[in-house]
């Protein structure tokens, strides 16, 4: 296997899935300068990576429960450091749970650059529970430039129930003053949809007959394409989060 092929392989699998030039590419991430040993990983990141999303799981808290004086900011920053979506993730909560409020700037930047997918939800509920000027800005800075990106399949749902969650916490009104680029967003996202379905269609024509062609086209009827924005999840999350720091405060 040669070197480009390995490289890419390893980029997938770490979450950078989608690599983009962005208006925060000068924004300095944390990033660390050695590599993560196995042993580390099986510890921090293997038994938490699928599950610290759950909140109705508690094999995954009761195991936290056991390691609550080793969750150092050496941890944390490790975890925050290693370009992975699954240690990224981990750390961001990690550093929540022991409300370490230095590391909020490296979690707002993580989620300004999106470098690595399946993270975005998770940095936008920490700074969710953070709950300060500081994090609203970053939540309102990522969707002013990120909902201007319909191409780029990022976080901005998310994003925008988590500012909407806010608003009902705070009594504010930041998600209006989206929501039209927001509707602008989901409708270029229609229009390159179609494209690409036409386009598929067209294969499946030619491999397969009109009939299945037509079929496909007709099952893509009932796709929502504008959907509801839902506080539910955020909401949840943070509670969970909330009550989850009393064990470890």
């Amino acid at each position: 296997m040669n070197n480009d092929l390995q490289n890419e392989m390893e980029l997938h699998s770490a979450g950078a899935t989608v690599r983009h030039a962005s208006i925060f590419n000068h924004l300095e991430t944390y990033r660390n300068d050695f590599q993560l040993t196995q042993e580390f990983i099986n510890k921090w990141v293997i038994p938490l990576y699928m599950k610290i999303r759950h909140t109705n799981d508690n094999e995954w808290v009761e195991y936290l429960k056991q390691l609550k004086d080793e969750i150092t900011e050496e941890v944390t920053l490790t975890l925050l450091g290693d370009f992975n979506w699954r240690t990224r993730t981990i750390g961001a909560y990690l550093s929540a749970l022991k409300n370490y409020e230095n590391q909020i700037d490296i979690i707002g930047v993580h989620l300004l650059k999106s470098e690595v997918c399946y993270a975005g939800d998770l940095y936008a509920m920490v700074l969710a529970y953070y709950n300060t000027p500081q994090t609203i800005e970053y939540l309102n800075q990522y969707l002013d430039y990120y909902l201007q990106k319909p191409d780029l399949y990022f976080d901005q749902e998310s994003v925008l129930e988590t500012v909407a969650y806010l608003d009902i916490i705070n009594q504010t009104d930041h998600l209006s003053k989206h929501l039209n680029q927001r509707n602008t967003m989901l409708e270029k996202r229609g229009e390159i949809s179609k494209i690409r379905n036409i386009q598929v269609a067209r294969i499946i024509e030619e491999q397969e007959g009109k009939d299945k062609a037509q079929k496909f086209l007709k099952s893509l009827n009932h796709v929502i394409v504008n959907p509801e924005l839902n506080t539910k999840r955020i909401s949840e999350q943070v509670e969970f989060l909330n009550e989850l720091r009393k064990y470890f405060a």
